[in-house]
């Protein structure tokens, strides 16, 4: 029931993201496949022609600059990298073009990096931005900013990137396309099944993922798990699906039977507002909280913000204003939040009842470590925007 409910959803979704994987897009040797792209294009065209709002993510940069700059396979040092993402992305962003063109329709190159998305100012600009490409019936071509962004060209995760933009314009739908038609069970004597339906991505999920791919990759199976995991805590549906088909896109988004449909009918853990997606989904956590089980409680029962008398470590080197982690007494995550508090200035009242920490710190600062209203915690079910 709940698996159909789901493609009942994508048959209805408005707005998609869709990612296309590097070996979605290219030949063997690592160059772009313009029957690929074509078909590509033709269904996105189509799905636009529906009335919806489509953002395409594409890889492929890095494999396009490989023939211009004489490089026979995908490079390993950053600078080469560098150089073929940024002679690659003009002409990957001229094959879409040239082949959406006939159909009425104009692209946007849309390159992001992760400071984009974390600062609060630049991340409500890229969403204003996609939102009136969109708006106008163009289509957004989103890849890594790779040519500047030197953790995001290291870890190569646009499935991680979708997930984010998916995140940023309230996409109902997350299609990630890959060259497997989605995560496959073991049988015996080495076959395998597809399993067509998960509600949420358990351990038991995660222990079917074998390895990363293929060397013109730099994503796997676990990174679409995690990226699936994300946008389904925003309240999307998403897919992993063989992108290598001419038609498996639309089939998708037709409610079809493809790959396999993540995502929950019930809202239970997921994350709303969209202060609160800012905080939860686009920050890499700068320390870590450790906090006792009153403190535990308090948040997770009661609602409550947390209090330096409930912390009883402090790990990392953070600024006021800094995301933290928020780890219960066994190091398990409860959650995600702004701290109030500088690492040292943390270290110095941890533990301290909150009438001592004006005596430590002085009058002119706040008694509360994180604000309820700052801290997101899993299965979080408040309901309220911020």
């Amino acid at each position: 029931m709940h698996a159909q409910a789901n493609r009942d959803r994508l048959a209805a979704a408005k707005r998609v993201v869709i990612k296309f994987g590097t070996r979605v897009l290219v030949d063997s040797r690592g160059r772009p496949n313009p029957d690929r792209i074509q078909a590509i294009v033709d269904q996105v065209a189509e799905l636009v022609k529906q009335g919806r709002e489509v953002v395409i993510v594409s890889s492929g940069a890095v494999g396009a600059g490989l023939d211009p700059l004489g490089y026979a396979k995908r490079p390993v040092d950053l600078m080469s990298l560098q150089m073929a993402a940024a002679v690659g992305q003009t002409r990957l962003m001229r094959m879409y073009s040239e082949r959406f063109e006939p159909q009425g329709i104009h692209v946007g190159q849309v390159l992001l990096n992760h400071d984009d998305l974390k600062q609060r100012n630049r991340h409500l600009n890229a969403r204003n931005a996609l939102l009136g490409l969109l708006a106008k019936g163009v289509v957004p071509i989103v890849n890594e900013n790779d040519v500047v962004s030197v953790d995001e060209i290291r870890l190569g995760d646009n499935d991680y990137l979708a997930a984010l933009v998916a995140v940023l314009v309230d996409a109902e739908a997350l299609l990630l396309c890959t060259s497997v038609n989605g995560l496959r069970a073991p049988l015996k004597k080495g076959r395998t099944r597809r399993i067509p339906y998960l509600p949420r991505i358990s351990q038991t999920e995660l222990d079917l993922v074998f390895g990363k791919g293929s060397e013109l990759s730099t994503g796997g199976m676990a990174t679409k798990l995690g990226a699936a995991q994300m946008a389904n805590k925003a309240g999307a549906v998403s897919v992993i699906l063989d992108g290598r088909r001419s038609d498996s896109v639309v089939k998708a988004l037709h409610g079809e039977d493809v790959g396999t449909c993540i995502g929950q009918v019930e809202d239970a853990g997921r994350i709303r507002g969209k202060r609160k997606h800012w905080i939860a989904f686009f920050h890499k956590p700068g320390g870590r909280i450790r906090v006792d089980k009153g403190a535990e409680q308090a948040l997770r029962g009661r609602g409550k913000s947390l209090l330096a008398a409930g912390v009883t470590r402090v790990e990392g080197s953070f600024q006021t204003g800094a995301v933290v982690e928020v780890v219960d007494a066994s190091g398990t995550l409860l959650g995600t939040g702004l701290s109030e508090f500088s690492s040292e200035d943390l270290g110095l009242i941890q533990g301290k009842k909150s009438n001592r920490i004006h005596e430590i710190l002085g009058p002119a600062v706040s008694t509360e470590v994180i604000h309820r209203d700052n801290l997101v915690l899993l299965m979080d079910k408040e309901s309220e925007d911020a």
